[in-house]
């Protein structure tokens, strides 16, 4: 990056726009480079904390002339990574879960219940949390976590909900490089309820020999891009100058065949950057040609929280919106 640079400014200046986004995420810019074609490039920085971090945490949200650059212009170095999971088996289904720092005890509940490894007696299951860096305080409660459980990949980039795109992509690479010869993926987060068992038995297991190009989920179809800029959804013009959206399903819980992994990264070499991780996968799948199966019954996927009852628990794949306690009270239920 640096043989590109030709002239830099110091930003200390609290007007000056760079410096006021850095600010908003906890980091402290020292100085901003103009790179050859007019792109501009934060080339020093670090946490308030005084802690070093990757520059490339910033880039994605800084606007460049009249371009926003596509995620494959910056890279992302794993902190935490688990390279040696799938090294003496090819597992039938990876689990990736969104997640922070802090949600300690969401993934201890996870862990115990749908997220166990050995929920079905003779199928593979592969569990991972994704994680970016923190903007305070310290990795080391994460590392411990780490060395005892083996199922947390970390990059250096911020844990944000405006990089929650960079953590999708971050799990899908990780597939793609080491597990590449997994039958299914499910790709969720820390909140929300997976029945697994029902997953694996009812709707996967059937499905002989393992799909390709298949993907599934609670299918959203005809939305549009959300223009108001209070919106946590709010997407630019700039950023997807079109009027809906293409196909995608909710990032609360979809389901991917394994070989989809590498395409939908590679797809993202030239897809712009847009936060809505699963309207972004969308757009990835597009790119490919891939088109998204709809699932069974459209109760299978919720997107919200489905209240508790053994009986409509037993029958569905995802509710969102759930406890930790909830997690364990829930599961207990199901297997008694």
């Amino acid at each position: 990056m640096l043989t590109s640079v030709k002239q830099c400014f110091g930003i200390e200046n609290l007007k000056n726009p760079y410096y006021t986004f850095a600010a908003h995420f906890g980091i402290h810019v020292t100085e901003v480079c103009v790179c050859r074609g007019g792109y501009t490039c934060l080339l020093m920085a670090k946490f308030t904390s005084g802690k070093a971090t990757s520059l490339s945490a910033l880039t994605f949200h800084i606007k460049f002339g009249n371009k926003t650059r596509s995620t494959s212009r910056w890279s992302f170095k794993f902190i935490i990574n688990e390279k040696e999971k799938c090294k003496d088996k090819t597992p039938f289904l990876i689990l990736l879960i969104a997640t922070t720092a802090a949600e300690i005890q969401h993934r201890s509940s996870i862990r115990k219940t749908w997220g166990n490894e050995a929920v079905v007696p003779g199928v593979e299951i592969v569990r991972l949390f994704m994680l970016g860096i923190e903007s305070k305080g310290s990795n080391e409660v994460l590392w411990r976590e780490s060395e005892q459980y083996h199922d947390i990949i970390q990059q250096d980039f911020l844990d944000t909900y405006h990089n929650l795109t960079l953590k999708t992509l971050m799990g899908m690479k990780w597939v793609a490089s080491y597990c590449s010869g997994a039958s299914f993926v499910l790709k969720t987060d820390s909140d929300v309820f997976v029945n697994t068992i029902y997953l694996i038995e009812k709707l996967l297991g059937p499905l002989s020999p393992p799909p390709q190009n298949y993907f599934t989920g609670c299918l959203m179809k005809g939305h549009k891009p959300i223009r108001n800029k209070n919106s946590k959804w709010y997407v630019s013009e700039e950023e997807y100058p079109g009027d809906k959206y293409h196909p995608f399903c909710s990032g609360t819980g979809y389901i991917f065949s394994g070989d989809l992994a590498s395409k939908i990264v590679s797809a993202s070499v030239t897809i712009k950057y847009i936060h809505l991780e699963d309207v972004y996968v969308g757009l990835c799948l597009n790119a490919k040609g891939i088109q998204i199966v709809p699932p069974p019954s459209p109760s299978l996927f919720n997107i919200y929280k489905v209240p508790f009852s053994p009986c409509r628990y037993n029958s569905i794949i995802t509710s969102h919106h759930t406890g930790t306690y909830e997690h364990v009270l829930y599961w207990e239920t199901l297997c008694n």
